[in-house]
């Protein structure tokens, strides 16, 4: 993606850099600023920085407008600069700088990691599809929850899911009830979330990741009556970032890509 999953050849670097040098390959992801001094940033969460700067459409400390990938030239602070695994592909593995880090995140914080876990993903989108791949190489055994059965086939065949439910089918939803110790949501559309958290066992946690438009319906008694919990997840912090783009090319997990000329995207844009 263009405008904040960036990957390149470090051109040229400051006298006090030290993390790259000319030549490197690197990624710049969703943020290229934070304060540095806070609780968050103290703690590898610059994500939630009250003053994390995005990579493009951000003013920049000196008042300065972010163009991000969008530019042909950019230029960012060395702490948050990528450094790219050696042999990774650089345009596939480019939308791990978000949609990787922004899966992978909350299946780390969250404790979905464990081999043998039941999680289950929803939505088999951009998040989606890396979510089940990561969730996959953790060792848990993964159910794409979807509204339509076409993606059966992709989820299983393609991306090694164990099982497929439609959340629309009464019986199947019910057959999986109680079953799952987690659920990454990364559906944007509005959605009813009450079926799902019926698939969660007791202690079960659910994690938001989509932006739906309208603001979610959220009964209490099945949240008590499990202990269950609802939550949000954005994107992570530089170290975690730097961990999850290792891991991915330690596991070979790359998103499924197209590769479209930069001119097509304008366009794009012009037809818009």
């Amino acid at each position: 993606f263009p405008g904040h999953e960036i990957v390149g050849e470090v051109t040229e670097v400051g006298s006090k850099v030290k993390k790259v040098k000319v030549g490197d390959k690197v990624g710049v992801g969703c943020m290229v600023g934070s304060c540095r001094q806070c609780d968050q940033c103290t703690n590898d969460l610059e994500n939630y920085c009250s003053k994390m700067i995005l990579t493009y459409s951000a003013v920049y400390t000196d008042g300065t407008i972010t163009y991000g990938g969008y530019s042909n030239l950019m230029v960012a602070d060395e702490h948050f600069i990528v450094r790219w695994p050696e042999n990774f592909p650089l345009d596939a593995g480019a939308p791990l700088l978000c949609a990787g880090i922004t899966t992978y995140s909350p299946l780390r914080y969250f404790g979905l990691d464990k081999p043998g876990m039941n999680i289950g993903v929803v939505g088999l989108g951009g998040l989606g599809h890396v979510a089940v791949k990561f969730a996959k190489a953790f060792g848990t055994k993964v159910t794409v929850i979807s509204t339509s059965i076409n993606k059966k086939k992709e989820a299983i065949e393609k991306l090694g899911a164990d099982s497929f439910l439609v959340s629309r089918d009464p019986e199947d939803m019910k057959a999986t009830a109680g079953t799952l110790d987690g659920i990454i949501d990364t559906v944007s559309a509005d959605h009813p979330i009450l079926p799902l958290l019926s698939l969660l066992k007791p202690h079960g946690k659910m994690v938001l990741l989509g932006v739906p438009n309208k603001p979610i319906e959220l009964p209490a008694f099945p949240l008590i009556t499990g202990r269950k919990l609802i939550a949000g997840s954005g994107i992570g912090g530089m170290k975690e970032t730097q961990e999850m783009i290792d891991f991915a090319a330690k596991h070979n997990i790359l998103p499924d890509v197209e590769i479209i000329p930069i001119d097509y995207i304008t366009l794009q844009w012009i037809a818009l």
